[in-house]
């Protein structure tokens, strides 16, 4: 993204265009830091996330605050983009690593993984009722969350009554997901 000197931005991304739903969200998210593109005039949009990628967003969204460790995670080494974003997300409850010492950072992250995390990274809120959509069991780990998320407006799902669960999460979701979460914060 390259910033004019009015302050307002250029996209300068050839695989963004003005009427894609996740423009406005691109934009911002370029804006303030959260992410780039995948190279000077790519941002990928449909290219799936890892859960490093996806909790570092989310670490950046919040304003990349100091951890207070470094985390212990036997996959994280301690010089990677992402180690104070995963030691972050652990010290506020949004992750617990994938068992047995291990994050998993190049895993890709599934919808339903990104929403909980985003889910937990707002203060995990009450809920009541369930989602609309019909492929969240109502006693999923992440059955809150996509509740939480569909009644905020922060997705709608992937058409015909589903929210995709199992689905990787694509740059663009991800993005568009922390924008109607974030914006104007």
């Amino acid at each position: 993204a390259t910033f004019m000197e009015d302050n307002s931005m250029l996209n300068f991304f050839m695989d963004v265009k003005a009427g894609d739903y996740f423009y406005d969200a691109v934009l911002w998210a370029a804006e303030k830091g959260i992410t780039s593109g995948t190279d000077a005039t790519h941002f990928s949009p449909n290219a799936a996330c890892t859960r490093a990628q996806i909790v570092t967003f989310l670490w950046r969204a919040a304003g990349s605050p100091e951890p207070k460790g470094t985390g212990s995670f036997a996959d994280v080494p301690a010089d990677s983009y992402y180690t104070k974003a995963v030691a972050w997300a652990v010290e506020n409850g949004i992750t617990g690593g994938t068992g047995d010492g291990k994050f998993s950072p190049n895993a890709t992250c599934t919808r339903e993984q990104a929403v909980a995390f985003l889910y937990r990274a707002s203060g995990s809120p009450a809920v009541s009722g369930g989602s609309a959509f019909n492929d969240v069991a109502a006693n999923a780990y992440y059955a809150d969350a996509v509740a939480w998320a569909e009644k905020n407006e922060i997705t709608g799902g992937i058409g015909g009554g589903l929210f995709g669960s199992g689905n990787d999460c694509t740059r663009a979701q991800i993005v568009t997901f922390l924008y109607r979460t974030y914006q104007g914060k």
